[in-house]
């Protein structure tokens, strides 16, 4: 017997009496003699192929609206899956497609719809597949923009997109459109599953995370990590439930104006969480109307705009990676780290959410208490002049009068009140004023420490260090012989075999682009967790953190060690010092030496590790993908981790003609 009757062996009754012809669409293409001498034979194809999907045919003359999303997966009518998604994050965005849809129609638009899927860096969490995470987001930019351009006749485009990767690369592809209305849906972020005692408490999707390292140190059962794990994600949609990379680049997008007013953090699969599609389809259609585009609203002031709401929120790290990037695609200055050390030092956290509280509600919480308008009316009472309110929006105003609109909004007044309602939370415990943020301990969020082993800067989420490691006057300090690891698989085998205590400084290093692609290190922070007094260990590497990621724990090293950076010229027990001011925002980390006893200065330290070679055990990875390693080639050249990460065309090109006349002279 073949393998093909096998193959075929389910046969439909009447499979062989398929037609080879059909009438084809009903009615004429809307083609007049002007279409016909002048334009090109791609738009009226453009039409046929539009008749024959079975759009009505007198429509076909309409503006074109190109929709661009990270959707994925299948979902039947009711909702469940025909195939599964990479995670929530793209599984329900076709809900919100088709609102928008809807309405371009209903205003006599042409809407189209591209996909390009992203990655879940949960689900790669401590696998090589991390090593595409962060090379993906360049990629998928790119095969938007490619897509967006094979329509010619487009007048506008919407992004539809909810998490990490897949929603800062559609904000760079819609950056990019500088003459263009654009306008971004974000999709949302999954429910939080109803507590039900100690016992059944409903954990997010970061908690979730853990339950393998929690039952090895016996502190779950197996019952436990079964059930919780099933029900974690209580939505089919939406991003994670705790303000990570996903909802941080969401808040980002409403802060720089790309998002309409109350869009970011929705609870997905809701009347509002789809409505707000509807909106953001009425948004484009008004900048269509008022020929408002791109360059109109992604200035450097409205940067400015993000990055404040980035600290206001306490938001992920990674974002230091995607501003710069969007930024880049705009055609506007990059934010530097001292620009971002400025704007932490001026502006308070305000919002208490997961992972960083102090109490840890959920980001649909923070939504239904008003969000980032609401975060923007406190920063324009308590600190004037602070955001531009001058800035265009996606919603065709400017921010000033966005903010004058939700002030007096009934839409403001209902989702408070039902917050309190079904909660029993009042909105102003989450949203806090500068007084009671101040008064709760919250502190703000990031600093950005330089010094002899990090020239370029690096990053450390000062706000989330264990207040046991900080003293009374506010100082993080922390000197010691440092233990260095060449990967973060020596650095967990490390951590396992019980060979880092309390008191060490571990260096983690090629895990920067080249070594991994800046893979994410959250289960290396996550088992700093688990080990005894493990808040009394620090972690300074190139790699870069997730969202949830606490500690003291230094990332975004730069240069990276593979790129020549100091940090890969450390060696086991130099000496470390260590000092982070969390009320100032300023740090440093440096290498002092070899002796505790006989430190030497910081120059002279930076003379030290100038001198020496790079730790031979540092190299790529062996399973890193020849894509990745492209990316991190291309990357570096155009400027490396603190301007984006971005490929900068123009001095890429330079090089690759600087190193073929050099190899050309050989």
């Amino acid at each position: 017997m073949s393998t093909l009757d096998s193959i075929y062996s389910d046969q439909l009754e009447g499979i062989y009496d398929s037609p080879t012809h059909a009438e084809g669409a009903k009615g004429e293409l809307p083609l007049t003699e002007e279409i016909l001498r002048e334009r090109p034979s791609g738009d009226m194809f453009g039409m046929t192929l539009n008749a024959g999907m079975g759009w009505e045919p007198s429509e076909l003359a309409n503006d074109g609206v190109m929709m661009i999303s990270t959707l994925a997966g299948i979902r039947s009518t009711d909702g469940s899956p025909k195939a599964l998604a990479l995670h929530t994050g793209g599984y329900e965005l076709g809900v919100q497609l088709e609102a928008a849809a809807e309405v371009f129609r209903e205003n006599n638009k042409l809407p189209y719809a591209t996909f390009v899927s992203d990655p879940c860096d949960g689900r790669t969490q401590g696998t090589i597949g991390m090593f595409d995470s962060l090379p993906y987001r360049n990629d998928a930019a790119v095969v938007f923009r490619r897509l967006i351009r094979s329509l010619p006749t487009r007048k506008g485009i919407l992004g539809v997109a909810s998490c990490d990767k897949g929603l800062p690369a559609t904000m760079m592809a819609l950056a990019s459109q500088h003459d263009y209305p654009v306008c971004l849906c974000p999709g949302g972020s999954t429910l939080m599953p109803t507590c039900h005692g100690k016992d059944d408490p409903g954990e997010d999707a970061g908690t979730i995370q853990t339950i393998g390292a929690r039952f090895a140190y016996d502190e779950i059962s197996l019952e436990y990590a079964r059930r919780q794990g099933c029900r974690a994600c209580a939505s089919a949609g939406g991003g994670c439930q705790f303000l990570g990379t996903a909802g941080t680049s969401q808040v980002v997008s409403e802060g720089l104006g790309l998002a309409i007013t109350h869009s970011a953090l929705a609870p997905s699969g809701t009347k509002i969480w789809e409505d707000i599609a509807r909106a953001s389809a009425r948004a484009l259609v008004t900048q269509m109307d008022k020929g408002i585009t791109a360059k109109d609203i992604i200035t450097e002031a409205s940067v400015r705009n993000s990055m404040i709401i980035h600290a206001a929120f306490g938001g992920s790290t990674n974002l230091l990676l995607h501003i710069p990037a969007i930024a880049f695609e705009a055609g506007v200055k990059r934010p530097t780290v001292d620009d971002w050390a400025e704007v932490n030092k001026a502006v308070p956290r305000l919002v208490s959410v997961m992972p960083i509280g102090p109490v840890h509600y959920p980001t649909s919480m923070a939504f239904m208490a008003g969000g980032v308008p609401e975060v923007m009316l406190l920063l324009r009472k308590h600190f004037p002049g602070l955001l531009d309110e001058s800035v265009m929006t996606a919603t065709g105003q400017t921010l000033g009068e966005n903010l004058d609109w939700w002030e007096n909004s009934e839409r403001r007044q209902l989702v408070r009140q039902h917050l309190k309602e079904t909660t029993g939370v009042d909105a102003d415990e989450i949203i806090k004023t500068p007084e009671a943020a101040k008064a709760a301990g919250m502190t703000s969020t990031v600093t950005f420490p330089k010094g002899n082993i990090a020239p370029e800067g690096s990053v450390v989420k000062s706000t989330a260090i264990d207040p046991r490691a900080i003293s009374e006057d506010g100082f993080y300090r922390h000197t010691a012989p440092c233990k260095v690891y060449p990967s973060e698989k020596a650095a967990m085998k490390a951590i396992k075999e019980h060979e880092v205590v309390p008191g060490d400084i571990m260096i983690v290093l090629g895990v920067g682009p080249k070594g991994t692609g800046m893979e994410e290190t959250y289960q290396l922070t996550s088992a700093l967790k688990k080990v005894p007094e493990g808040y009394k260990i620090a972690l300074i590497t190139d790699a870069r953190f997730s969202g949830v990621s606490t500690g003291a724990c230094f990332g975004h090293v730069g240069p990276e060690a593979l790129a020549g950076g100091p940090i890969g010229k450390l060696r086991d027990g130099d000496v470390v010092e260590i000092i982070v001011d969390t009320n100032a925002l300023e740090g440093s980390i440096n290498f002092i030496g070899t002796d505790p006893e006989n430190p030497i200065s910081y120059e002279e330290g930076a003379t030290v590790l100038a001198g020496r070679e790079t730790d031979p055990r540092v190299m790529e990875d062996e399973d890193l993908p020849d894509d990745t390693r492209l990316w991190a080639a291309l990357q570096d050249v155009s400027g490396g981790t603190w301007q984006g990460c971005v490929y900068d065309t123009d001095k890429i090109v330079e090089v690759i003609n600087a190193g073929k006349k050099a190899l050309a002279e050989k």
